[in-house]
């Protein structure tokens, strides 16, 4: 499928690497970049039906949603052999995750319908075997060494529901903004330590939080 050539017709592979070689990350292997491209175009074969981002044009979602994303998956500790995507949306950062980390067995929960079938397209023609969750991640009734969150609505409340599906010693990795840094850890409690703070590439708010349960 791999075929996302705009932008003065260099492959979309290419550029998302550069855009991780710019921010300091490590780049993708030629076979892992391309997946990501197919990523891209399916994303946007969908956005123009349904609103499964805002953000719509290539060059944005590169350096956002997959930047954001790798970023995340590369930051993730060793040793984490389960994930849960919390209200995974179009799949950031889960796929990313699933497609960079292999050894990660990931799980995206995704309560709207239109979106889980998107995830279930995606993960079909990329080859994963993510699972697929299309309810409330809280009705899994299942702990995960991670639990990542990303754009989450109402997101105090979330971070409460997904603290409860972390292993002992697992690990939360919250993508959010330094504004909401405080009232975030103080939902936790004593029973999360966090661990790291570490500035997301692209803006000067946004960070991953990773914060290890006790």
């Amino acid at each position: 499928m791999s075929g996302a050539t705009s932008e003065g017709h260099v492959p979309a592979s290419m550029r998302l690497n550069a855009l991780l070689a710019k921010v300091g990350l490590d780049p993708l292997d030629s076979t892992l970049a391309s997946r990501f491209e197919d990523y891209l175009y399916l994303l946007r074969r969908w956005n123009t039906r349904m609103n499964l981002t805002a953000v719509r044009d290539e060059e944005s979602i590169l350096a956002r949603h997959f930047v954001e994303s790798v970023a995340c998956a590369q930051a993730l500790p060793s040793g984490i052999a389960t994930l849960l995507d919390f209200g995974s949306g179009a799949g950031f950062p889960g796929i990313p995750i699933a497609l960079c980390r292999p050894e990660i067995a990931v799980t995206l929960a995704e309560s709207q319908g239109k979106k889980a079938a998107f995830l279930r397209e995606a993960v079909r023609i990329l080859g994963l075997s993510t699972r697929i969750h299309s309810g409330r991640a809280e009705s899994l009734g299942l702990r995960f060494d991670c639990v990542t969150l990303r754009a989450v609505d109402g997101m105090p409340q979330a971070v409460q529901a997904a603290s409860s599906l972390v292993s002992q010693h697992g690990w939360l990795a919250l993508m959010t903004t330094e504004p909401e840094l405080e009232p975030l850890r103080g939902l936790l409690g004593e029973a999360f330590d966090c661990r790291a703070m570490i500035p997301l590439p692209g803006s000067e708010s946004r960070l991953l939080m990773l914060i290890q349960s006790g």
